[in-house]
């Protein structure tokens, strides 16, 4: 099959469509042809050298995301048959032409999504999910803050706590973004390009989604409301707060959530998508929640992709297609 390879960890030029072994297919898996694949800041930082593939996927075939046709079952399999469309999650690997996923991690794609946009779907929508509804608990009549609103998972985010019955507040240091932001239905905006964010936020917050880790952990702790919740996606401006005021969360009944997806075990991970079939889908299926999908590229152009995510100029989600 043809793959993406990482062939060291550096910029671009590290990036090679090449030939790799087809993956095995094992009791309980599935071989899925992918059609379509959504790009994720985890594989750029895979390229430069950070974030390996968790054990048992593929070290150096990036990808995350997948929406594809079932090409073959293994032993055991019956939630699904050779045919279906399906998308879903992995550790690593979904830059190919197959993957072999369990079947209980696969989400079928309903007729109204494209293979791009069903591509848009897992890592933004179950991430989001995971974090909003599972790790922070929101409510109806809660106010959320998400960070980086532009983002996929925040795109997806917005929707989902709209959903919830949630007030929306998100950053972004684009105002187009915070433009398109609204038109999800996020009800107020801060443009942080020449100030942070905390000014800005107004009325305490019950739950954030934070990308940026250790520089923003005080102002997301200053802007929480009693109990709420702040849960942590990633360390994009960096892994350590240099200050951090605990007797505000000890005064606060604070809690701070730490989330990953990718490491995630299969018992883990597998009711997740079982829950999220259940609860999001229908709403993807009528319309009511969309993927935003930013930018698209054939899979010989995954340089470009990445210079692309790069640039932080995309509103949304990144994929690329077969």
């Amino acid at each position: 099959m043809r793959a993406i390879l990482y062939t060291g960890a550096g910029g671009p030029e590290v990036i090679s469509l090449t030939e790799a072994p087809t993956p095995a297919v094992a009791a309980g898996h599935v071989l899925v042809r992918v059609r379509a694949v959504g790009l994720n800041r985890a594989d750029l930082i895979q390229r430069k050298g950070g974030y390996p593939a968790p054990p048992g996927w593929p070290t150096n075939i990036p990808g995350l995301e997948y929406a594809g046709v079932v090409e073959s079952v293994g032993p055991g399999v019956t939630l699904v048959k050779a045919g279906d469309r399906v998308m879903g999650l992995v550790g690593g690997g979904a830059h190919a032409e197959f993957v072999a996923p369990h079947e209980r991690e696969l989400v079928p794609v309903p007729a109204v999504l494209t293979d791009e946009q069903a591509a848009a779907v897992p890592e933004a929508f179950l991430t989001a999910y995971d974090a909003l509804v599972v790790r922070g608990r929101a409510g109806a009549g809660d106010r959320v803050l998400v960070h980086a609103v532009g983002s996929g998972v925040s795109t997806a985010a917005v929707q989902l706590a709209k959903w919830i019955g949630c007030t929306v507040v998100g950053t972004s240091r684009t105002a187009g973004k915070l433009d398109r932001a609204r038109a999800l239905g996020m009800d107020a905006g801060i443009d942080t390009s020449a100030a942070g964010f905390r000014a800005g936020v107004g009325e305490p917050v019950n739950v954030i989604l934070d990308y940026f880790g250790g520089p923003a952990l005080s102002d997301n702790l200053a802007v929480l409301a009693t109990k709420g919740r702040l849960v942590l996606l990633g360390t994009l401006q960096g892994g350590v707060a240099e200050q951090v005021d605990v007797g505000r969360i000890l005064r606060g009944r604070l809690e701070v959530i730490g989330t990953v997806m990718r490491a995630r075990p299969h018992e883990e991970r597998a009711p997740l998508v079982q829950e999220f079939i259940r609860r999001v889908m229908p709403e993807l299926q009528a319309g009511r929640m969309a993927p935003v999908v930013g930018a698209s590229f054939p899979m010989t152009a995954m340089a470009a992709a990445h210079a692309a995510m790069e640039s932080n100029r995309v509103f949304g989600k990144i994929v690329l297609t077969w």
